[in-house]
């Protein structure tokens, strides 16, 4: 099982498609400002992409321990977070609220958290972030429900 809380020696991971770019945008630098380093997988633009072409690559920097966390945004966050969750020891959770968020670190371990950018305004998922960062795994009758996953 990985720590409770996130290392702030290696980056987070962040990948979006062309619905997330703006919010991706943003949010490298609302993490960058907060100090964590940041490997941006892309996209870099507006244009129309595959989604799984940038969570594939968020997905296995988190599976390594390249990145101690990851980020995704796509505009429902069902695409990236299907994708993440194919890999192994990927916890990725779609989130919508900062409770959501914080439940998803403190029941579940997630390690790589959805953002849905056309169902949320930007100061939800800056929140979102924020909160996912900050929130430890409790652990204890969590742990083996998370095993089992």
């Amino acid at each position: 099982m990985s720590s409770l809380t996130f290392n702030k020696d290696l980056p987070i991971a962040i990948g979006a498609d062309h619905a997330g770019f703006e919010y991706k945008e943003l949010l490298k630098k609302q993490l960058t400002t907060a100090g964590w380093q940041v490997s941006d997988k892309g996209t870099y633009s507006l244009d129309s992409v595959d989604y799984p072409d940038f969570a594939h690559p968020v997905a296995a920097m988190v599976e390594t321990g390249e990145a101690t966390a990851g980020i995704l945004v796509c505009g429902s966050g069902n695409g990236v977070c299907m994708t993440a969750n194919k890999h192994n020891d990927i916890r990725a959770a779609l989130c919508w609220t900062e409770e959501l968020a914080s439940l998803a670190r403190q029941h579940n371990n997630a390690n790589v958290l959805c953002v849905p950018a056309r169902f949320v305004p930007i100061t939800t998922a800056e929140k979102m972030v924020d909160t996912f960062l900050a929130t430890a795994f409790e652990g204890g009758r969590h742990e083996k429900r998370v095993e089992k996953i």
